[in-house]
């Protein structure tokens, strides 16, 4: 028997964890490491562990009680259809599992399961949009580094191509250069080193450069009002008509709405919740559906 709900938002960067009780109360949460699949399935289940289990001993519970757990998991890298498979294969024991995209649990949590729209903007970036219809809508989301414009990593990616630019030569540097570029290595053989091992995580760690020199360096500047753009591109692909409510979620949503045009801007709202809230509101729907 269910006892216990929990919602998993997982992410290239962080995984965060809502526990509920049968009645979607929310008992406590928790939070570790990255768990997108493509930094493995081993690695995925361990970080979603962890944060589960930090929020079972926050209600003074030592074990996560498996079999009387519903979770419902919002994952980065569920596009890739082998991940998702290998993922679900390594349940290790839960009552009863949902897993989708973190952008559908985001579309959840910052609609309250209701028609809308939202551009997700942390490590990674997608678009997800639920029309009246019932119809599902998703833009982006091709993962790092052929996609995920606008998002951490892809800004990352740039700045670390302007510090290459720098050291050759090529053009000229500042402060948002010289914090890059000492985060990497100090030096072109150490930063070689860190580009032969760099991963969407840690070019997504760059990202807070570019946004702390944002108002004072102009290649900081441009990242931003490329990322503002390519936000806006998604919102438009997914509702071109401009009618459904819009939010702009993920780490660094808040951080772009400086940087959206004006038109996309009007029309964005903010996010009832969270992915995670996303993710635990989708497990009960599961649930319902399951005794209906």
């Amino acid at each position: 028997m269910i006892h216990y709900l929990i919602g998993v938002d997982g992410g290239g960067t962080n995984t965060r964890v809502r526990l509920a009780g049968r009645d979607g109360a929310v008992l406590a949460t928790g939070s570790s490491g990255a768990s997108g699949l493509r930094h493995g399935i081993d690695k995925a289940w361990s970080a979603v562990l962890a944060a589960t289990s930090q929020a079972f001993a926050a209600i003074g519970i030592d074990t996560v009680p498996m079999p009387a757990c519903a979770i419902g998991l919002g994952m980065a890298g569920v596009h890739n259809k082998e991940w998702a498979a290998a993922f679900r294969a390594a349940d290790p024991g839960f009552g009863a599992l949902v897993l989708d995209t973190d952008g559908f649990t985001t579309l959840m949590g910052a609609h309250g399961g209701q028609p809308g729209a939202i551009v997700a903007i942390g490590t990674g970036s997608v678009g997800e949009a639920l029309r009246p219809d019932g119809t599902r809508v998703e833009v982006g989301g091709w993962g790092f580094p052929a996609g995920d414009e606008a998002g951490g990593a892809w800004m990352g990616l740039r700045a670390i191509g302007h510090i290459q630019q720098v050291l050759d030569g090529r053009a000229e540097g500042g402060a948002f250069a010289d914090a890059v570029i000492g985060a990497c290595g100090g030096a072109r053989d150490p930063i070689q080193v860190w580009l032969g091992h760099a991963t969407q995580t840690d070019y997504a760690g760059l990202a807070r450069f570019v946004v702390a020199h944002g108002a004072t360096d102009p290649v900081a500047a441009g990242i931003l009002t490329q990322a503002g753009a390519e936000a806006a591109r998604i919102a438009r692909a997914l509702d071109p008509s401009g009618s459904l409510p819009l939010a702009l979620c993920g780490g660094l949503g808040d951080t772009l709405r400086a940087y959206l045009p004006a038109e996309t801007l009007a029309r964005c709202s903010a996010p009832h919740g969270d992915s995670a809230a996303g993710a635990l509101r989708m497990i009960e729907l599961h649930l319902k559906d399951a005794n209906t």
